[in-house]
This record gives C-alpha cells, structure tokens and sequence, in this order.
C-alpha cells in the first residue's frame, strides 16, 4: 500500500514519505478536563498498532496527536517545544515550517491550560477535516465522509461531567457511529495523563490502553477501560487494608466484583480480605466457588501466610484450606 501511494504522488514527492512512517490514517481526539487537569489522546484506525504512532503525552506539559502520513518526530518535538514555554500555536508552527510534507500531515498539539491547535493538510485524503473547541480538538483523515468528526465534537461536549477517559471513548464511538475510516477498523489506543507532575512520575500517566488488532477496537477498548476502572477498586480496597480499614476494603472489592461477577482474582481477594477482618464463614463460602473453578488458588492461599497478607489463627486457616 506504501508503495503505491507514494508512486502516486511522483517521484519528486515521494522523497518526502518514508517507508518507517505508518499510514496512520484514522481519526483522534485530544482533550483536557478542565476540572482535574487530566489530559488525554484517543485514537482509532484501520491500521496495525496505531497507538504506537499516533498518541503522545508527557505529564505537566501535554499532549500531541500525529497522523495522516504520520511524522512521528511530531510527537516528542511538540511535547519538547511545549516545555521550552511555547504555546500549541507555535509549536505546530514551527513543526510545520521545515517539514516538506506538512499538506499530507494531520496534527493536534494539547497544553496543560487546554490551548489546542490543529493542522489538517491539503492533501489528507478525503474526507479530512478537524473541529477545535473549549479544551478539545477532534481530527480526521480518510473518513467515510465528512460527518465523523463534527460528531466527535459533539459527542464530547454533551458528555461534560463524565471522566475524561469516558468522555473520549464516547467521542470516538459517536465518531464510528457516523461512519468510521472508510477502510474499517483495525486498532485504538487511549491514553491519559495529570495535568500536573508529582513527585511520583510513576504515576502520572493515569490511563495506558492499546488494542494493537481487533475486528471491533473499541468494544475491546471500552472493555477494558471497564477492566481498569474495576481494578481501580481493587487498589483501593488493598490501600484500606494496609490502613486497616476493612469495611473500606470490603466495599471497593465488593463494586470491583459487581463490574466482572466472573473474575476470579477479583473474588479471591475479596475473600481473603473478609478472612483477614474476621469474617472465615463468609470467605469460605467465596472461596468454596474459586477453588471449584481452579484449585490453584487453594494452593495460594497456603502461601498468604508466610508474607503477611493473610493473619489468621491456625484454626481458620485450616477452615479455609479444607473447604470443598
């Protein structure tokens, strides 16, 4: 496909495209929650692994999203000219002033203050076009037709109130909806940052979902923003347990396990959280359904005691070795 588009183009052109660069043609939002301060990218395409190339973030500074025939060094360069103090508006100025491919590039540069600027080439095959608003730019290139992204936008804004991470999906699902990248779809990626750097940058980065390859990206997506959320509560849940706060940790097991009543590890834990508060009778009854699933367990929680996670008497152990 490279090939031929390139050739296409003439050889004069063609000196412009390299063949490293993917073909991300697709359509992305960046957006920025003017509540928390998060940022985020979200991105679907017809094309293997997109959020490889298109997504780039860094926390306290912003975020870039770079497709079309996708110019990779956008994405650091951006974020880099953001940190020197740069606005979007100049960033992408000055990404776009050296680069001899600039009309068949689709760029959006975010900052912490919700500034946007995007740029959308001549030459970005139709249906092209992008629609900035107040903290959000929505961008799209090889489209069905020209409805994908004032859909986008809308479903963003009617969203206020929601996470920003559930806000984006919608905007890409409302984006499909209307049509989609006219090749189908292949893969999704979103990611969400702070809009603040702490003093634990492992944690700054909120959100990391990619699917690289999938009939239908975004129920795999959604899926596992759901995933996420519920493990959210499991963290929880282990955090009120190292301050002792069993009814905490019982309630943020206990909502992680509403969300998906068929995971195991979410049962499990929830279990052993309940033996170590005391309650043997009722993790029995949780751990009789998980051993039956899988045995493997039983013989995990054999080896709880010896690291501390679970404080029991010898008495209850035995009880919740021996259940059936």
């Amino acid at each position: 496909m490279g090939i031929s588009l390139m050739a296409s183009m003439g050889a004069a052109k063609a000196q412009v495209f390299k063949a490293e660069e993917p073909l991300a043609h697709t359509y992305s939002i960046v957006a920025r929650d003017a509540k928390t301060g998060e940022m985020a990218v979200g991105v679907q395409s017809h094309w293997f692994s997109v959020g490889t190339a298109v997504p780039w973030v860094e926390p306290g500074v912003g975020v870039v999203a770079t497709q079309s025939f996708v110019n990779k060094s956008f994405g650091p360069r951006g974020l880099a000219l953001l940190k020197e103090g740069k606005t979007p508006e100049e960033a992408l100025a000055i990404l776009l002033a050296d680069d001899e491919a600039r009309e068949v590039r689709q760029v959006s540069i975010l900052d912490t203050q919700g500034r946007v600027a995007t740029h959308t080439g001549k030459q970005c095959i139709r249906y092209a076009g992008h629609i900035t608003g107040n903290n959000f730019s929505v961008q799209a290139n090889m489209m069905l037709n020209d409805k994908v992204w004032p859909a986008m936008a809308k479903a963003f804004e009617r969203s206020e109130g929601q996470p920003l991470a559930e806000r984006v999906l919608l905007a890409m699902q409302a984006g499909e909806q209307a049509g989609g990248d006219i090749r189908g779809k292949q893969s999704a990626a979103l990611v969400v940052v702070r809009g603040n750097k702490t003093d634990q940058p492992w944690d700054d980065k909120i959100i990391d979902l990619r699917v690289d390859d999938h009939e239908q990206p975004l129920d795999e997506l959604a899926r596992l923003l759901k995933v996420h959320r519920a493990y959210e509560h499991m963290n929880q849940g282990d955090i009120a347990i190292e301050k002792g706060q069993m009814q905490k940790a019982m309630e943020e097991y206990g909502k992680a396990e509403a969300m998906f009543p068929n995971n195991l590890e979410m049962k499990y834990w929830h279990a052993i959280g309940l033996a170590n508060s005391g309650q043997i009778e009722e993790a029995t009854k949780i751990l009789r359904e998980v051993y039956r699933k899988d045995d493997n367990w039983r013989e995990l929680t054999s080896r709880l005691p010896e690291v501390g996670l679970l404080n029991v008497s010898k008495q209850s152990m035995e009880k919740l070795m021996k259940v059936k």
